[in-house]
């Protein structure tokens, strides 16, 4: 496993672009991408190169969000090839109060299905002293990640 935080910021991409079926028709499809920017504009400058090597045809972007992670973990698994948002809890103690203070980050994570994202969060996670819960671990529709080069 390979941690990665961003230079700039991670923007969800939502792309339309016309694909061939298996029938020979084409059909407009939607997919989201994840691309490292620094802007909105970068990350369309970004995503629209990135995905012209595979698109020939209509295609437009159709959407750009901040991403809501901080942090991605990729797989070096060639059969990783679904992407999950875990959010963990990491507890911490107050020293005045002496209470618990529960602070929530959220990760991507490559990984072929729900247990091995899991196993890919404590792995990644095993080399922290910081004490936390895994609260939540959802699959996406994210087709790929682009990190910046």
């Amino acid at each position: 496993m390979r941690s990665k935080t961003a230079n700039g910021n991670w923007f969800e991409c939502t792309v339309r672009y016309d694909r061939q079926m298996e029938d020979g028709m084409t059909k407009p499809v939607p997919e989201l991408y994840v691309v490292e920017a620094v802007s909105f504009g970068d990350a369309e400058k970004k995503i629209t190169e990135e995905m012209s090597a595979y698109v020939s045809g209509s295609f437009e972007v159709k959407k750009i969000n901040p991403a809501t992670y901080r942090e991605i973990f990729f797989s070096e698994d060639t059969n990783d090839d679904r992407w999950y948002k875990a959010k963990l809890s990491f507890i911490t103690i107050d020293e005045k109060t002496e209470k618990e203070k529960r602070s929530t980050v959220t990760y991507l994570v490559q990984a072929s299905t729900f247990s091995g994202a899991m196993k890919n969060v404590e792995q990644v996670m095993s080399g922290t002293m910081i004490n936390y819960d895994i609260a939540n671990i959802t699959e996406t529709k994210i087709m790929d990640v682009y990190e910046h080069q």
